[in-house]
């Protein structure tokens, strides 16, 4: 069976901020973009090969504000230390500092990170599997 493309969307206030955290930070590239489609401007990022893209959208003149809760978190599972460590020390280097995790559990193996939104990105250092 293939697997599904998965596309998280969002709007946000400020396109430009959040090309600094997903892309600058976490290393996702722009895969594409457009601009004033049906009263929206937006950007798709991941990785060309990847089986999932984040889309954040921006309507002008409309205030989407923050997430509503400290739980809104997407989470990357990175096992490997190297690669894990690498991306820590990206988002560090883009001048986004760790978190505490509103549910200590991801604080565990992992570290949190909000985005200009205040939604958080997890970058667990684990496996995953059922």
């Amino acid at each position: 069976m293939p697997v599904p493309l998965l596309r998280v969307a969002r709007p946000t206030d400020d396109l430009s901020a959040l090309l600094h955290f997903y892309c600058d930070g976490l290393g996702l590239q722009v895969l594409t973009s457009f601009t004033a489609h049906n009263g929206f401007d937006g950007v798709m990022l991941g990785h060309p090969q990847a089986p999932y893209h984040f889309e954040f959208t921006h309507q002008p003149g409309h205030l989407v504000g923050r997430a509503p809760t400290l739980d809104n978190l997407v989470v990357f599972y990175l096992p490997d230390a190297a690669e894990w460590q690498a991306a820590v020390a990206r988002m560090r280097a883009t001048g986004f500092a760790p978190v505490p995790s509103y549910n200590p559990y991801w604080d565990q193996q992992g570290l949190t990170f909000e985005d200009p939104d205040g939604y958080r990105v997890v970058l667990q250092q684990a496996f995953w599997s059922l």
